[in-house]
């Protein structure tokens, strides 16, 4: 069927067309440790509903291109910062709502099916496995799925067959995400506007393969080639798009591994262009290394002390929320105040972002700006490591409306800016400190729970370093107890024979 590109009443006659596509908008987002004790709740999720979904996509906002080449019937979006695992009830609550919500409108000619790809939920593998089937349930295999992806996602193979087009970022960090949902959306209405239906192959491999995002950043090689080389296979004739999935490293599924997909018309292009990612990516699998020189905590300290730049950034990795870690470990932050030269307020300044705990910050707000506050904070959800930390110091600001923390303070111990937070949130902006009255870039050490850095961090950057510390997300894989993943894997069958990467065709639905 062709449809109608913003054409008049009398265009249509004339052209014979009948109406723009019909397409559907829904997906649930986050990423998920379950090395950490935390879980992940309604309260975690950022929801939107209908009309309000297009404010997530530039390019769907009124007047756009895209916007006026369909009917556009968005659903239930629900996305959240990493954390641990998802209830049960909560996946089901937000199902059972997203899968209503089709059912209203349903039939669709399409439907941009927006994930991560590495949810873990309590008693469930492949939760966007199971989500992609049951809506397909509700709207048919006849629709067209297209689906957005991050690249540190995984693509089980119910997640393969039940989607039509799929994509993924090639960015890490991923200055390219909405450049990649938005050619999720191209590629669905160029697909429905042209009457070329779905795409006839899909090519699928599973590379045994499980590394972190630390060492696998496109900023740097092996994985900067490594993802250029996925363009020149999408921009083939007769291919749709192309992927490499990094996969996701902290949760123990039998899913969790790297991944190759191609999509498209020509089944040599699309098998041929799969097997060459494939294979490119096991023939540099051992040169992949962290992207910034890493050390223990205490030998970062030693470095960050004797520098004289600034700031000197140490990226608190173990307990990195933007990665599944429950974000109130507090080992890292006792190591620091044990330190002589951060207890004399003269003394090298450091911000510590941040640690959170809604009574210390009760208590905070109660002393008030520039009063004094003694408490407990952290280690509410992962004490495995360090029990709850005594914070006593100056109240230095408090600021309420943070969608992420909600509410925030900064005290001042000895030479420390501590940051605590009611509810967790990664620091990766220089507005988030400087609307607390810190300036990052003058501090002489910014201690930061992430892995790599975003842009504005790394920009901001006079030297960094990894800290190898612990919590969900610990580095050392191989300190993790994985018992469910597929064996063998690379590193940590580092002997294992070279696996069989020929592609696999998936059934088209």
């Amino acid at each position: 069927m062709l449809f109608v590109l913003g054409c008049s009443s009398k265009e249509q006659t004339d052209t014979h067309t009948e109406r723009l596509p019909k397409i559907a908008i829904a997906g649930i987002a986050i990423e998920s440790s379950t090395f950490s004790p935390a879980v992940s709740e309604m309260d975690a999720f950022r929801v939107s509903r209908g009309n309000d979904i297009f404010n997530l996509y530039p390019f769907l906002a009124d007047d756009t291109p895209n916007r006026n080449r369909a009917d556009w019937f968005p659903a239930l979006y629900a996305r959240a910062i990493p954390g641990g695992a998802v209830t049960r009830d909560t996946y089901e609550s937000l199902m059972e709502e997203m899968l209503d919500m089709l059912r209203e409108n349903a039939p669709y000619d399409g439907m941009f099916f927006d994930i991560h790809g590495a949810m873990s939920v309590i008693g469930l593998d492949d939760p966007e496995g199971d989500m992609i089937v049951r809506i397909r349930e509700v709207i048919g295999d006849e629709t067209m799925i297209s689906t957005s992806m991050d690249l540190h996602g995984s693509v089980s193979w119910r997640l393969a067959e039940n989607t039509d087009l799929i994509t993924c970022f090639r960015m890490a960090p991923h200055e390219d995400a909405m450049e990649s949902k938005k050619r999720t959306v191209d590629n669905l209405l160029e697909r429905l506007e042209g009457g070329m239906g779905k795409p006839a192959y899909k090519a699928w491999v599973a590379v045994p393969i499980l590394l972190p995002g630390e060492k696998t950043s496109t900023r740097v090689e092996p994985a900067k080639s490594l993802y250029d080389k996925v363009a020149p296979i999408a921009d083939q004739k007769g291919v749709v798009d192309a992927g490499i999935w990094i996969g996701y490293a902290w949760a123990d599924e039998p899913r969790n591994q790297a991944y190759v997909m191609v999509t498209g018309d020509d089944q040599h292009q699309v098998t041929e262009g799969a097997a060459y990612l494939a294979n490119s990516f096991w023939e540099v699998r051992k040169a992949f290394d962290f992207i910034a020189p890493t050390a223990s905590l205490k030998e970062s300290l030693d470095k960050a002390i004797k520098s004289e730049v600034h700031p000197f950034v140490i990226s608190d990795m173990g307990d990195n929320p933007t990665a599944g870690g429950a974000g109130d470990v507090t080992w890292t932050l006792r190591e620091i105040l044990k330190r002589p030269e951060f207890q004399n307020p003269n003394g090298k300044s450091l911000i510590y972002a941040s640690i959170p705990d809604a009574d210390f910050v009760e208590k905070a707000i109660q002393a008030g700006v520039g009063g004094q506050v003694e408490g407990y904070a952290g280690a509410r959800v992962d004490d495995r490591y360090s029990p709850p930390i005594l914070l006593k110091g100056q109240v230095m600001a408090i600021e309420h409306g943070d969608p992420n923390a909600q509410t925030e303070v900064v005290v001042k111990v000895g030479s420390l800016s501590v940051i605590v937070t009611k509810r967790r949130k990664p620091y990766h902006r220089e507005s988030d400190f400087t609307n607390l009255g810190l300036n990052p870039r003058e501090a002489d050490i910014l201690v930061v729970k992430i892995g790599y850095l975003v842009p504005e961090l790394y920009d901001m950057r006079a030297d960094w370093i990894m800290a190898l510390t612990p919590g969900g997300v610990d580095q050392d894989l191989e300190r993790m107890e994985f018992k469910r993943i597929n064996r063998p894997m690379f590193p940590f069958d580092q002997d294992m024979e070279d696996p069989d990467l020929q592609p696999k065709l998936v059934p088209v639905k």
